[in-house]
């Protein structure tokens, strides 16, 4: 007998938990008070939330239309000082808004930035950084337009992962801006010719005059304004080449045996 009134109230108990977790939710499991924009919807958690499934993009966008964000408020008024910029949201590829935000000061606001995942961007304004965030304010950085993600990851803007090093070293000869050597923004491709004011045909007549006639891709020998580096790093090249073309002849001559 005493087993089972206690079976009963203990149900008896659950069940009221349950009611009063459905209709009072914000008097029993509320993580706190809900930012100031959204004071006014305390009492009616449903707004925002689905009972035992959480809190649903969906619900978010009935209120916050993704195409109207950063540019006018929930009310229809406009934004004209709008202190950070937001309207990418528009780019994203889905509608995750619990994975930036909460609702809830008990929980943070705004979580912190370190857990926005870029990857819901678009993947062409993945490239383009400087649509949300500021340019730095150095000299390299201003002379530059975009392209961050040459030198920066998505996960971390430090560290950066380019080294000029490997390419070419600058010394007190090649003090000068990106954009003489790398023109138009572009990366991929560099010029000597925003210095160096002799023509190709000098620059041929020069390099052919030692043998050398693979010259269009100067960084292969010429790695710093260092001249006696270009000229071993030629000759080191000529020597593997000579090795290789060597072993190509060997190769063909073998295989000309075997066919004999």
């Amino acid at each position: 007998m005493k087993n089972k009134t206690f079976t009963l109230i203990v149900a008896f108990s659950m069940a009221v938990l349950v009611l009063f977790s459905i209709y009072f939710p914000h008097l029993m499991i509320s993580p706190g008070k809900p930012i100031d924009a959204h004071a006014e919807l305390e009492t009616d958690c449903f707004a925002c939330h689905t009972p035992f499934i959480g809190s649903e993009p969906e619900k978010c966008i009935v209120c916050h239309k993704v195409e109207e964000i950063g540019i006018i408020t929930t009310k229809g008024l406009p934004i004209a000082r709008e202190k950070k910029n937001v309207v990418f949201h528009q780019n994203l590829i889905e509608d995750n808004c619990i994975s930036c935000h909460s609702d809830h000061k008990g929980v943070k606001a705004f979580r912190p930035i370190s857990q926005f995942s870029h990857t819901l961007l678009e993947p062409n304004l993945r490239k383009q950084c400087d649509n949300c965030h500021t340019r730095p304010r150095d000299a390299l950085h201003l002379t530059l337009n975009s392209n961050c993600i040459q030198c920066h990851t998505l996960k971390a803007w430090l560290p950066a992962t380019f080294d000029h090093k490997k390419y070419f070293r600058f010394d007190r000869h090649h003090n000068t801006e990106c954009t003489t050597c790398h023109v138009n923004n572009d990366y991929t491709n560099y010029t000597c010719y925003g210095c160096h004011e002799h023509s190709r045909s000098k620059i041929r007549e020069e390099h052919v005059e030692e043998g050398i006639y693979d010259y269009e891709s100067c960084e292969k020998c010429h790695r710093s304004g260092d001249e006696d580096e270009a000229k071993k790093r030629w000759r080191s090249r000529k020597r593997k080449d000579t090795r290789f073309n060597d072993h190509e002849s060997d190769h063909e001559e073998h295989e000309a045996r075997d066919d004999d």
